[in-house]
């Protein structure tokens, strides 16, 4: 091996690990946002995702578990980090169109704002560290969006980076 295929595996190996992508559309009075994907991440340090989470400007601002109603955010998007037990989630809103995910230990989803999303059942231990970027504070929306919610959606920043520190798209 030469000093460029090395250099190429460490880069590779260093490089922020890549997430699924899902698009929803609205589904009933989930808004969910058509130009961003929920990116879910697999198999994270669990040891160092805080830090990590708080270097790329998503800080972690609460410790607990995800509300068994259907639920959006209007006014930031969020980030739920999975570090404890195991979980069934259901995205987008209600089925067929939404999506179930199976969610354990190390997982992370990145959630744009609108999109719906419920917790189906989880084990006892479930621990979810949640957060928001710098300089957005969220709400709890569970009807439809009104005209003027649309509109502030459409307008909300998208952070640089998502907090595992890839460009958001």
């Amino acid at each position: 091996m030469n000093r460029r295929e090395a250099a190429s595996m460490i880069a590779a190996a260093m490089a922020p690990p890549q997430p699924e992508r899902l698009w929803f559309k609205p589904n009933g009075a989930m808004p969910n946002n058509e130009r961003l994907p929920v990116l879910l991440y697999r198999s994270l340090d669990t040891a160092t995702i805080e830090a990590v989470m708080g270097k790329n400007g998503w800080p972690v601002q609460w410790r607990n578990g995800v509300y068994t109603f259907h639920h959006y955010h209007s006014t930031a998007h969020e980030v739920l980090t999975f570090v404890r037990g195991e979980a069934r989630l259901l995205l987008g809103g209600e089925l067929p169109k939404g999506v179930e995910v199976h969610v354990r230990s190390g997982d992370m989803a990145v959630l744009p704002c609108g999109t719906g999303h419920c917790k189906l059942s989880s084990s006892s231990d479930f621990l979810v560290l949640g957060g928001y970027p710098l300089k957005q504070d969220w709400d709890l929306c569970r009807e439809a969006p009104s005209t003027a919610m649309i509109e502030a959606m459409r307008q909300l920043p998208f952070p640089k980076l998502d907090p595992m520190g890839n460009p958001w798209k």
